[in-house]
């Protein structure tokens, strides 16, 4: 297979993890804290697999690797928390409340849906969605080091 061949191979590959995680929420899988965090690294391959196309090169592939071992790296993070290894993050953040009377503050948090990182809501061959996101991320990575390794014989 040829080097573009895997980058795009790649960037699908973090296309379909992005589409099916949107899917999900359309479903009605509201996402946490983590799930979300987990989708950036894919928009950084895909943005990193573009810039790859214009401009061929290890470093660029080694950037697509390093974001894709972060999504699995948080893939992994959470599916601790969802196993009870670890505890997740105890904060959540929030924009600024000074304009906000205290009764709309009530009202917001009262009708805010309460999304909890370490409940598996969803899962297939006993694998949440935190942990495929994780193995599917690492393959990824195989995908871009393919190419890093390729450049570095070249």
């Amino acid at each position: 297979m040829t080097e573009k061949k895997i980058i795009l191979s790649a960037m699908v590959g973090s296309s379909f993890l992005l589409l099916g995680a949107f899917a999900f929420q359309l479903w009605g899988y509201a996402p946490c804290k983590l799930c979300i965090w987990q989708r950036w690294p894919h928009v950084g391959c895909i943005l990193i697999g573009a810039i790859w196309v214009l401009r061929p090169g290890k470093e660029i592939a080694t950037l697509g690797a390093l974001s894709a071992l972060t999504g699995g790296f948080l893939g992994l993070y959470h599916s601790g928390i969802e196993q009870n290894w670890w505890s997740g993050p105890s904060t959540c953040s929030s924009g600024s409340i000074k304009k906000i009377s205290t009764e709309v503050l009530f009202e917001i948090i009262m009708s805010a849906p309460l999304i909890k990182c370490n409940e598996i809501v969803w899962s297939l061959f006993n694998l949440s969605m935190a942990s495929w996101n994780a193995l599917l991320s690492l393959i990824l990575v195989t995908l871009w080091l393919t190419v890093t390794v390729r450049n570095n014989q070249s």
